[in-house]
């Protein structure tokens, strides 16, 4: 593949989880690899993937991604994937154990906040480490964003 196709890639797949930022407080963030079939990449690189429920969780010391949505590609046939299987994620140990310590805190959880392509043409998600609004924490986020919109609306 040359430089050029990487590049295009690098900029067109850039899929964001906004429903995470208005549901959870992010505390960290951490960027992890993902373990592909052929016809995922083929899928991921159209932008077919869906994050909205996804969420992660420990198996074993090792970290999986569950209910991430990647649509079956077109022209996979028979080779196709299943487009609701687990992932397992790809972290450095230290990471990992960081990462389970702080999750055995009550009321944490680790969810995927963007999924892209970097410039070597590697699929990447980027999880956090989050902790769940209450619904006066959210009313709050709309209220401010709102007050945003009017704002920008004025300087019109």
């Amino acid at each position: 593949m040359s430089k050029k196709k990487k590049l295009e890639f690098q900029k067109s797949v850039h899929i964001k989880n906004k429903r995470a930022y208005f549901e959870y407080h992010i505390l960290e963030t951490y960027e992890a690899g993902i373990v592909l079939t052929g016809s995922e990449i083929k899928s991921i690189r159209l932008g077919k993937v869906q994050l909205q429920q996804a969420y992660c969780y420990f198996d074993k010391g090792e970290l999986w991604i569950k209910d991430m949505h990647i649509a079956p590609y077109e022209q996979g046939g028979h080779y196709n994937h299943e487009p609701m299987r687990p992932r397992k994620l790809l972290l450095h140990k230290r990471e990992l154990r960081k990462l389970q310590e702080k999750l055995e805190e009550k009321g944490l959880t680790i969810i995927p906040t963007r999924l892209y392509i970097n410039n070597r043409g590697w699929a990447k998600v980027e999880i956090a480490l989050a902790k769940g609004k209450k619904l006066y924490d959210k009313r709050e986020t709309i209220k401010k964003r709102d007050q945003e919109r009017e704002m920008a609306r004025k300087d019109w």
